[in-house]
């Protein structure tokens, strides 16, 4: 009850979520079922360190690779680490090397050179080859590698600036693949192809287009296992629809219709999947995703009939995986009071596999979602996720400081899943807010194209209009909003602070765009002409690229500001910082800046997130809760 609690001031609650505690969270990045069915595997991140662990039937886990050997997809952002086959895994290492070890006994052993990077391993049917995508960082293509490691790796398909799902069909004479080239990203425009290998050498005969291009995306391809249907995700306007090509006739037909929901999520990364195909090839088990809320649903391959399956209390999926034995699945699931965890599916019911937490919180300390919507100001609605401060023991006057939590991508949201981050500071009594600015996926195409050349301009009226909106619903104080954001959501942070000074009591940045200009020139291949969609095209958008780069106008910013970055950032490297940090303190503005060593474009090691978590929380003390 209200009344048992004791008072105290918002943002000054005691909580049992300490920076230490925060900063342990472990990862759950990938989950799979072996290719016999009778495993499940999954990947873990332990402070930085990628770590394969495998469940056997019902008997107790245990890891497969050792920390020495660090799992970790190479190749952008990463993403698909590995696969299995027989009895074995191929897994890609930190060093960008494909790797092979036996569920059972014996050490990794590499199968591919140090060169570049390796991603989305599929075993050929026979076993005799791994099928990958691979990028030297200037060149990407798809590579054929002997699966003892013999041999050299072979050029498959070359030509395309990117590629992604190479899948095998299951007679091994046919494969499929995902193909795109700047200056798109995968999900502006993006081509399925289809090719024929000879029968008596591992080369491409023939290839041809199926689906996909002219502005349209397409993704992830999967044969069913008994060779008749190639399947994929294509966009069909304002949603997706799933698409089943009959191989020996080549008809089309649309299983799924996207209406009011997606079925897939922007491809920021290797190896994701959204559904899967069952064993029998009567049924396909897939996500919907509904404005940031995830379910499960099984769809009939002859009638078409679709079945919701429960997944309560879980509001977010990923990875599914479904068994090539029986018809079960797992995934990833979570909600904003669940930390992840690897759930099984079958007709008996949900089973949690492993947790990335603890867990030992009581219940009543995680906050409860509310969905808010408020209007921009050409009247088109914006969406947001609302989460008041929650302790059990604790309660406050008045009104309570707030966060504005700005996701990156900018191509991308902040679904209704957990974060450690949100959950310690509303432990300690502030609000938050998750804004999915125009722009964001999840809400249809048309609002996620809203953003196209107006990157910086869009974000940041979202930002504003959504601070308002807190202090219009009564939501937050508005002499203490704040807002933070990493990587484009940080570009956003600096930009909300010139434009609309005041509003924001203090701003944290992690790894966020300062230039533009640098930008372009520094950041790495999968995003060298991102910009031409989100600002313009230079030499023609030179303009605009300086209006909307915050190193140029750093002499409008005057309120507290917290910057953090990571040493070894290859997607925002650490002089976007720099140079912002530079500007402001020659103008004394309030400033901490820290670079965390041996950290790239976001932060996973528990001592990194721990000292984030304690400077945060005495910074916004400072210049937030006892600012005057």
């Amino acid at each position: 009850m209200e009344s048992d609690k004791q008072k105290a001031p918002f943002g000054m609650w005691p909580s049992p979520v300490t920076a230490a505690a925060a900063g342990q969270k472990l990862r759950l990045e990938e989950v799979q079922f072996s290719s016999t069915g009778d495993s499940i595997i999954w990947l873990e991140g332990r402070s930085g360190t990628g770590v394969l662990v495998r469940q056997n039937n019902n008997d107790a886990r245990c890891d497969v690779t050792s920390p020495e050997v660090s799992v970790r997809g190479g190749i952008g952002y990463g993403g698909g680490e590995f696969t299995t086959h027989n009895g074995s895994i191929i897994f890609t290492e930190k060093s960008g090397r494909l790797f092979r070890t036996n569920l059972g006994y014996g050490n990794p052993s590499p199968i591919t050179p140090v060169f570049g990077s390796f991603a989305d391993p599929q075993v050929s049917p026979d076993g005799q080859l791994v099928m990958c995508v691979f990028s030297d960082g200037k060149t990407d293509l798809i590579s054929l590698v002997d699966a003892i490691g013999s041999e050299w790796p072979l050029q498959l398909v070359k030509g395309a600036d990117f590629y992604m799902s190479p899948r095998w069909h299951p007679g091994g004479k046919i494969v499929a693949w995902i193909e795109w080239d700047h200056p798109n990203m995968p999900w502006d425009s993006s081509r399925l192809m289809l090719g024929r290998l000879d029968a008596s050498s591992p080369r491409l005969i023939d290839s041809h287009s199926v689906a996909g291009d002219n502005n349209q995306p397409v993704c992830q391809p999967e044969f069913s296992s008994d060779g008749r249907y190639l399947s994929y995700i294509v966009s069909n306007g304002e949603w997706e629809d799933l698409v089943l090509l009959e191989l020996q006739t080549g008809e089309t037909r649309i299983l799924i219709k996207g209406d009011g929901f997606h079925l897939s999520q922007p491809n920021w990364v290797q190896g994701l999947r959204y559904y899967g195909w069952a064993p029998s090839n009567d049924e396909i088990f897939y996500i919907r995703n509904e404005g940031g809320f995830a379910s499960l649903w099984r769809v009939n391959i002859e009638s078409g009939d679709t079945n919701e399956i429960s997944t309560a209390p879980f509001t977010w999926l990923s990875q599914i995986s479904v068994s090539p034995a029986e018809k079960a699945v797992v995934m990833i699931a979570s909600s904003a009071g669940i930390p992840a965890r690897i759930v099984r599916w079958d007709e008996t019911g949900l089973q949690t596999i492993a947790y990335s937490d603890t867990e030992r919180l009581p219940v009543d300390f995680y906050p409860t979602i509310s969905p808010l919507q408020w209007k921009a100001s050409d009247g088109s609605p914006v969406f947001g996720n609302y989460y008041g401060p929650t302790n059990p023991g604790y309660s406050a006057n008045g009104l309570p400081p707030a966060i504005l939590y700005i996701h990156g991508g900018p191509t991308s949201e902040q679904p209704a899943t957990f974060s450690a981050e949100r959950l310690y500071f509303t432990s300690r009594g502030y609000a938050w807010l998750d804004v999915n600015y125009r722009g964001s996926s999840g809400y249809g195409r048309t609002y996620l194209q809203a953003l196209q050349h107006r990157w910086g301009e869009t974000d940041v009226e979202d930002a504003a209009s959504g601070a308002q909106a807190l202090i219009d619903n009564g939501l937050a104080d508005p002499k203490k909003l704040i807002i933070r954001g990493g990587s484009a959501g940080g570009y956003t942070v600096l930009n909300s602070l010139i434009h609309h000074p005041g509003l924001f009591k203090a701003g944290i940045c992690l790894y966020g765009v300062s230039n533009l200009f640098t930008l372009v020139q520094d950041t790495h291949k999968f995003e060298a002409h991102y910009t031409d969609s989100m600002v313009g095209s230079l030499p023609a958008a030179a303009e605009k690229f300086h209006d909307w780069s915050p190193v140029f106008h750093a002499d409008q910013i005057q309120d507290p500001l917290a910057i953090f970055q990571g040493s070894v950032d290859k997607v925002v490297p650490p002089s976007q910082s720099e140079e912002i940090v530079d500007a402001l303190r020659s103008r004394g503005i309030p400033l901490i800046y820290k670079v965390y060593e041996g950290e790239g474009h976001g932060f996973r090691k528990q001592e990194t997130l721990a000292d984030y978590y304690f400077e945060v929380e005495r910074f916004l003390q400072q210049f937030v809760l006892f600012a005057v």
